[in-house]
């Protein structure tokens, strides 16, 4: 294979050229590098060549010297949500202009460490607010399927990065569904694990009890990978990371690609199919893509069962009142006090809080904020917030009935393909109904993610959302990855990006 087809290989394929010398990481780094200056979707914010080089050198050394790790020498790009020492963090928003951190987020520093090289900062909605990365106080991000639609959100730049191969993986994160529905949008694949499995450490906040970090790249198998280097314990940092040890997510998958595991390897697999997952608020393209998808699926040995979660239509306004909420107290230091935005003029400290904060914040933002601060104020947070935290119980709940029937919950991750850039700009509500059936699974901090599953209308990418129980990561990327083995959705290429 000639260095012109280096971005046609994933995160495992590229790894297994370096371990065996065929290609050096100084080889691969220019050459993604080299793509990514010709980007036009907007997906890069913030590259730094000599940065990527300087690390690509090390990667080299270490292989050199026989180390051999499944990352090593292997690029990938972060959300910029994620701080950096060498790149610029902004969140995608004014406020953070210019931002650098003098420390690593702890995603970043363990994905470092296991050799993987950093291309620079993708784009996303601001602070991570938004379901079609249009709220990005610089430019919106186009999907490479379709330049005229978006890519999804937040994670939109994460996710039109791999998807147009400008690089092989990227780091996301999901409060209400971010990484899978941009995933699903672009053709990718993501996963969103439990929370607490990834810390939150050094990551710019939007919503705490919900905010988790996770791996987007090409395949289950990729995303694997990253989710072993990503996930463990940070209780001196993160004391809502769970003390459960790093776990190895790729060795069983690279076993049964290796072995073969017969013509039912997903034999006694139960998948749930909630019925709120498959009505009229999805699109019969979306639903004939998945329904393609779980026939896959039961070709491979799985048994489908119908599953009830009845309080999905509550998951919208449950959300909506509690990631406010808490993204009205996490953005309240961005004051012009510390760090970020400040105001050239103003007349006392009072005036220049307003006026950092009106200039430093973009519309959905303040919307957010200013929702967020209405519930918890005196007088409405028994009737508001307290209320959504309880029907977030209920919702748990609901999952954990429906755990007793299935092994795994499948459906939809969006009830349509990607829209159009500035379709729903005026309408935000309507944006917010795109991650009607993500959001519940968050709100429960269960893992989900999204997998390629084939093309609704338009030709546009469809994903199939898999859900599971708590800490059942390994099961998702497994089932993902037979079904990955069988079908080549996970392997399709936009066609205006040649």
């Amino acid at each position: 294979m000639s260095q012109q087809d280096l971005h046609d290989l994933g995160v495992a394929q590229l790894a297994a050229k370096l371990a065996a010398g065929e290609v050096s990481s100084v080889e691969v780094t220019q050459h993604f590098l080299k793509r990514v200056q010709g980007e036009a979707l907007g997906a890069f914010l913030a590259t730094d060549a000599d940065v990527s080089l300087a690390q690509a050198k090390a990667a080299d050394a270490r292989l050199a010297a026989g180390e051999r790790s499944p990352l090593l020498g292997v690029p990938l790009a972060h959300k910029d949500v994620f701080v950096t020492r060498d790149f610029p963090t902004t969140a995608g928003s004014k406020m953070l202009e210019n931002y650098r951190s003098p420390f690593d987020a702890t995603v970043v520093s363990q994905l470092g460490g296991a050799g993987m090289v950093t291309l620079g900062k993708l784009n996303c909605d601001e602070f991570a607010m938004g379901s079609g990365n249009d709220n990005s106080a610089y430019k919106p991000v186009q999907n490479p399927w379709d330049l005229s639609r978006v890519p999804g959100g937040s994670s939109g730049g994460s996710a039109a990065a791999v998807a147009a191969r400008l690089v092989p993986a990227a780091t996301g994160t999901d409060t209400g569904g971010s990484i899978r529905q941009p995933a699903s949008l672009t053709g990718i694949t993501g996963i969103k694990p439990t929370y607490g499995r990834c810390s939150r450490y050094g990551m710019v906040a939007f919503a705490s009890s919900l905010d988790q970090a996770g791996p987007m790249a090409r395949s289950a198998l990729d995303c694997a990978l990253l989710l072993s280097a990503m996930a463990g314990p940070d209780p001196d940092r993160d004391s809502t990371s769970l003390d459960l040890p790093a776990v190895d997510y790729a060795a069983d998958l690279i076993a049964a690609s290796a072995s073969g595991t017969g013509a039912t390897p997903l034999k006694g697999l139960r998948i749930g199919l909630p019925t709120q997952f498959f009505g009229a608020g999805c699109s019969p393209d979306v639903l004939a893509a998945v329904r393609g998808a779980l026939g896959e699926f039961e070709k491979l040995g799985a048994t489908l069962v119908d599953v009830s979660l009845p309080l999905t239509e509550l998951s919208i306004p449950v959300y909506y009142v509690i990631a406010p909420a808490e993204a009205s107290s996490n953005l309240s230091r961005f004051d012009g006090v510390r760090y970020g935005h400040r105001a050239a003029n103003y007349g006392d400290l009072t005036d220049m809080y307003k006026k950092s904060r009106s200039e430093g914040f973009g519309d959905e933002a303040t919307r957010r904020i200013m929702i967020g601060t209405y519930v918890l104020s005196h007088g409405y947070y028994d009737a508001y917030y307290l209320k959504a935290q309880k029907i977030r119980r209920l919702i748990a709940q609901d999952f954990q009935k429906a755990f007793t029937q299935c092994d795994i919950i499948a459906g939809p991750v969006s009830p349509t393909v990607a829209w159009k850039i500035g379709e729903k700009s005026d309408d935000p509500v309507a944006n917010y109904l795109a991650d009607i059936y993500t959001l519940s699974s968050s709100l429960a901090g269960l893992p989900g993610m999204s997998v390629p599953a084939g093309f609704g209308a338009g030709g546009l990418p469809v994903g199939l959302q898999l859900i599971g129980n708590y800490f059942k990561e390994g099961q998702l990327l497994g089932a993902a990855h037979q079904f990955q083995l069988a079908t080549d959705w996970h392997q399709k290429a936009p066609g205006t990006l040649a």
